[in-house]
């Protein structure tokens, strides 16, 4: 149930028909677009929320080729805060927000996802809705480009621009030769183009200076918008409006480029390129430019195409009062946009405010590295109000901000639990041999008894000096609306903040609790009533303030405190205003014992927990809970105020079907894993995808077309080891970091040899072995940068009896064991393993056991065929056989699986047999785990450690089937076929 006073906050109106319409429709005419509206700041006085339209604030629309990320929910936030600051005035205001479904992104990501372009949005589109949901959005509307109502303004707007304007200021068809972003969705100028190297394959590629983002040379006829003509008006639209966009550095920026790249923009693609998009009413064989379909969703939303055409007509809420967008994002807002207003005569947005990016670990966020934070995951462990006040306390607009679990565990603990929620209860809720209310304290300073202190006290002495937080109260208010009208919730935070650590600096001091105790003293209630009103008065005023960027938390505070939901606006944020609110001695809460699990900010996981590992946690209350029954049920309500109801059920169904087994997917190592393995390899610090716990299956593939798929038992670890550094990869793989060339020259030098076999692993597939796919297409969501989380090896090396020592039981002549002659061992080759678990959430699960055990059964199933294609890569001298008689056996050994009893040998045109008569592992000394690993999976200690700090371990095939554990990996093993990214263009898939 929604509280009162967040419903009054909200103030939500169905999307298409805000009440407000009727208020503005005799407004009078708007000047000339580029002109510009008047921007209202702090020191003008403004017009009334009963005669001016809607504060018509927006969000970018979001791009649905992938699924939301921490910036999408800043972006979210920053504009809902500022809406219900709008809301907090008294005025009303508008906020639209929504997801941009068209363009060569989305016809290519559905292609790869095997899907149809509307089937994408609209699940994509939804993950978004869900989002915004989440994150407490108040959104009035939210928009898809997809929708017609859309489709009619964007056809009116085209048209309009087509015909509508003088030649030289319209649209005109011409050839256009330059370079093309796919996934900017736009063309470059030649100045801002470079060489450089394509992350999935390694080739040399040219890019955007300014994105890093992979252009090609176009060459097709498109209409052209005269951008050029336009030059001079928007240079007078930032000289006389230099607040027009903010902050100034990028309004710098902006116009930097206006004055040095601005070059005729084409609108239009071919659509026997581009079919997922608007098509030109008047030509088919043209799809309109998705930037242009894009930025009219502001106008859309306005009515613009239904109930208004031409700025003489009323606009309902149109022009936007602010249009807040990323830095990537801001030309498009800042230049082409004005640029397309202007030509119609249409007024422009009254501001534009710009924001930096979210880094994790002061690194850009990146799928291809896996540090993408998942916004959802960070909803359900920090809850939705502690997460929206970090973004907004520590988002900017200046420059790039990291976001760090423990830098929020910090702030939650230190500013909110502390800074607000134990405040309130050393005041509010004292222990009862305090003996003070609130509701009392309130009612003495109405009744002018605080007034007396001065004839008891001197008040000049510091020990007495209880009027000391009262100018802090008083001046909170005036610096908060100055930071919030210049759109700086940062700045607003932090006075907040200031006004809270100095009244707890002031209960401290004072000690509230001490003077209760004083009863023989006279006057000693007056002072003691001040002291708690002027606390009371700070919580109160900050509660009001806080609504805005936490309006549930906020909303719970004055609900404790018993603020009457119509005197939560800002006008009452000011002391001595209230005299209705309060705590009184006889509110059974007084009498309570407060629980840390149902205080207003109850305890969090700490941030050393990874997401898997929270959700293990919560989950673990289901099958441990506590005997006592009343901390029973503070647990599980803390569970529903972080999961919600539905989420902690589900929790619950999950963790009584909870799986046994472990599982894994193997794939074959190719080039759009090597950005990845490559950030292992030269990280300091293993960062961890937001990933959800392992599903019930693994599943393992190699070489094209084969992909094998495994289930093992896990041992399952609640809290895994530290996250590995990067001298404890680089020693326990032996391994010396390259070059990214370096790294993708190995990758195919790997994928070509004879002697190696190397899979990546990856996450698991499905809960169900009926659910797998029968195909799986490389570089999808299944190897995709957030599902891989190690890799695991297999080497051929000859058989050295020197190194190599096998216990045989029956072996009588040979000191190596085996009884058999140098021509017979001629043949026989032993097997290395090598494994890497490089994740930090995926360590101490299991995976790397899976993989292992995966691996094997793998090279059961397919040792003909592997050592056969070795012996076919030899030189022809050296081959052991015709090729008549190499091709028949490797064609019998994909055809049927190998049976154990011939699976050891391999017979080639009647030379010596080709056999695998071992397997061996080489751990570094001190690495306990992985020699642990080995251990349960039968491999036995040989001799000392080397040279090298190694230790050496083996496994003899034939005691290997004699393990515990094979029956079960053999029988839960699974193939699914492979297919690789194609090596043509970057991300498309091969038909």
């Amino acid at each position: 149930m929604v509280s009162s006073v967040l419903r009054s906050l909200r103030g939500l109106r169905p999307p298409n028909s805000p009440a407000s319409y009727q208020k503005f429709a005799s407004r009078s005419p708007i000047r000339r677009a580029w002109q510009c509206r008047p921007i209202y700041t702090a020191t003008e006085s403004q017009p009334s929320a009963d005669t001016e339209k809607p504060y018509y604030i927006t969000t970018p629309i979001f791009y649905v080729n992938a699924a939301p990320h921490i910036g999408h929910l800043y972006t979210m936030v920053l504009c809902d805060v500022l809406k219900r600051y709008q809301q907090l005035q008294g005025k009303s205001a508008f906020l639209s927000t929504g997801t941009d479904e068209h363009g060569m992104k989305i016809q290519q990501a559905a292609a790869k996802e095997a899907v149809t372009p509307k089937e994408l949005v609209d699940n994509n589109s939804q993950k978004f809705l869900r989002l915004a949901h989440e994150g407490g959005i108040s959104q009035d509307t939210f928009i898809r480009t997809t929708n017609q109502q859309h489709k009619r303004a964007v056809s009116h707007f085209w048209t309009q621009l087509k015909n509508g304007l003088p030649k030289r200021l319209g649209l005109y068809k011409s050839t256009h030769k330059g370079w093309y972003s796919v996934s900017d969705e736009c063309f470059y100028p030649e100045d801002l183009i470079e060489a450089s190297l394509e992350p999935q394959t390694g080739k040399k590629i040219m890019v955007s200076s300014e994105t890093g983002s992979m252009v090609e040379w176009v060459e097709e006829e498109t209409w052209f918008f005269p951008l050029t003509k336009y030059k001079e008006q928007l240079l007078k639209l930032y000289d006389e409006n230099p607040g027009w966009i903010q902050p100034e550095s990028k309004m710098r920026e902006v116009r930097n480029w206006v004055e040095n790249h601005l070059e005729d923009l084409s609108v239009t693609r071919p659509a026997a390129r581009l079919s997922w998009g608007i098509s030109d009413p008047e030509d088919p064989k043209h799809t309109i430019y998705v930037w242009v379909d894009a930025l009219i969703n502001y106008l859309t939303v306005a009515g613009y195409g239904d109930k208004w055409h031409l700025k003489e007509e009323n606009m309902g809420i149109w022009p936007a009062d602010l249009q807040v967008v990323g830095k990537d994002i801001i030309r498009f807002h800042a230049i082409y946009w004005p640029a397309l207003l202007m030509a119609l005569d249409l007024p422009l947005p009254k501001k534009i405010l710009c924001h930096n990016h979210w880094t994790m670990s002061n690194r850009k966020m990146s799928k291809s590295v896996g540090n993408v934070v998942n916004p959802f995951f960070a909803i359900q462990r920090w809850g939705t109000d502690p997460l929206r006040y970090f973004l907004m306390r520590n988002g900017s607009l200046s420059k790039d901000t990291s976001y760090s679990n423990d830098l929020i565990e910090m702030i939650y603990l230190k500013e909110l639990q502390a800074n607000i929620g134990n405040l309130y209860y050393r005041i509010c809720r004292p222990k009862s041999s305090s003996r003070w209310s609130t509701r009392d304290a309130i009612e003495s300073y109405f009744a002018g008894d605080f007034k007396q202190i001065e004839h008891m006290v001197d008040l000049s002495d510091p020990r007495y000096n209880y009027s000391s937080l009262e100018p802090h109260i008083d001046g909170v208010l005036d610096i908060y609306k100055r930071e919030m009208d210049n759109n700086n919730p940062a700045g607003a935070i932090n006075e907040i903040f200031s006004l809270l650590r100095e009244t707890n600096r002031y209960v401290s001091d004072i000690e509230p609790w001490s003077i209760a105790k004083k009863t023989h003293i006279p006057g000693f209630r007056f002072v003691l009533n001040r002291v708690v009103f002027n606390s009371t008065e700070a919580l109160r005023i900050a509660g009001i303030l806080l609504q805005p960027i936490m309006p549930t938390k906020a909303g719970r505070l004055l609900d404790e405190l018993n603020v009457r939901p119509e005197r939560r606006t800002i006008q009452w944020a000011v002391r001595g205003t209230d005299d209705s609110y309060g705590i009184s001695p006889t509110d059974p809460r007084v009498m309570e014992k407060v629980q840390s699990w149902n205080t207003i900010f109850p305890p969090t996981p700490a941030a050393t927990y990874s997401d898997p590992e929270v959700l293990e946690i919560l989950g673990g209350i289901v099958e441990n809970p506590t005997k006592n029954r009343l901390n029973k049920m503070g647990e599980w309500i803390a569970m529903e105020a972080r999961l919600g109801e539905a989420g902690v059920r589900d929790l619950l169904l999950s963790r009584k079907k909870k799986p046994t087994n472990m599982q894994v997917l193997l794939v074959p190592y190719e080039p759009h894993h090597v950005l990845k393995y490559h950030g292992w390899m030269q990280d300091p610090v293993t960062l961890t995808s937001p990933v959800p716990l392992p599903s019930i299956f693994f599943d393992l593939p190699p070489l094209p077309p084969r992909f094998c798929r495994c289930i093992y038992h896990p041992a399952y670890s609640v809290r895994p080891p530290a996250p590995p550094t990067l001298q404890d990869i680089q020693e326990a793989t032996a391994s010396e970091p390259l070059s990214l060339e370096e790294e993708y020259s190995n990758q195919i030098s790997w994928r070509a040899a004879s002697d190696k076999l190397t899979f990546i692993v990856c996450l698991p597939l499905a809960t169900d072995a009926a659910a797998l796919p029968t195909l799986i297409r490389g570089d999808t969501l299944y190897d995709s940068a957030d599902h891989i989380v190690g890799d695991v090896n297999f080497f051929l090396h000859d058989y050295d009896p020197d190194e190599y020592d096998y216990d045989d039981d029956d072996a009588q002549d040979d000191d190596d064991g085996y009884d058999s002659s140098d021509e017979e061992r001629d043949g026989w080759l032993v097997g290395e393993v090598d494994i890497m678990i490089a994740e930090r959430a995926s360590r101490g699960r299991g995976m790397g056991k899976a993989a292992v055990c995966a691996l094997l059964v793998y090279i059961h199933r397919h040792v003909r065929g592997l050592l056969a294609e070795g012996d076919a890569r030899l030189p022809p001298s050296l081959r052991r056989g015709s090729t008549a008689s190499r091709t028949s056996s490797i064609s019998s050994a994909n055809a049927a699986a190998t049976t154990d009893a011939d699976w050891l040998d391999v017979n080639l045109a009647g030379r010596a047999q080709r056999s695998l008569r071992g397997l061996i592992v080489r751990i570094k000394e001190g690495n306990d785990d992985s020699r642990a690993l080995f251990q349960k999976l039968g491999f036995r200690q040989q001799g000392e450690v080397n040279y090298f700090g190694e230790i050496k371990m083996a496994l003899d095939l034939d005691a290997l089937q004699e393990q515990e554990w094979w029956a079960s990996a053999l029988e839960e093993y699974h193939e699914v076929r492979y297919e690789p990214p194609s090596v043509g263009e970057t991300g498309a898939i091969s038909p």
